[in-house]
């Protein structure tokens, strides 16, 4: 073996390790991002749910209101119906406008894939079959 087959075989070897201690990092950094990413649909998920859940409780009040203006109704004392009437159109508003801010919290977390880590891994991975190909020339 001539001394440039020696370096050669020298400088692949680093170029193997190199190669795999880049791999190491980039699949490490795909995960984290893609554990950052997922976290966030989490939060955005329970966040929807929980205005979701506050909709359905002031829509049960909204109910109970309801139920108080046919009461007052029934009595035939005009003021009073009249005041609950109120009360409950407000108490439907405020279920409605609380469940259609859920509904588009809930929206922007589904589905509960990793996008942004997944079009990197993508992103990379091309490249790395790019450079393949052009013989590891940059």
């Amino acid at each position: 073996m001539t001394r440039t087959d020696a370096r050669t075989e020298e400088s692949t070897a680093e170029l193997v390790t190199r190669l795999s201690e880049q791999v190491t990092t980039l699949v490490r950094d795909e995960l984290a991002l893609a554990r950052i990413e997922m976290t966030e649909k989490g939060k955005k998920a329970g966040k929807g749910a929980g205005l979701l859940g506050g909709a359905g409780v002031i829509a049960l009040y909204g109910l109970g209101g309801l139920f108080i203006t046919a009461g007052a109704a029934l009595s035939l004392v005009m003021p009073m119906w009249a005041a609950a009437l109120i009360v409950t159109v407000i108490l439907f508003a405020a279920a409605g406008i609380t469940a259609i801010a859920g509904k588009r919290e809930v929206q922007q977390a589904v589905p509960p894939t990793p996008e942004a880590a997944i079009a990197s891994g993508r992103r990379d991975v091309d490249e790395f079959i790019n450079a393949a190909r052009r013989g590891g020339k940059s």
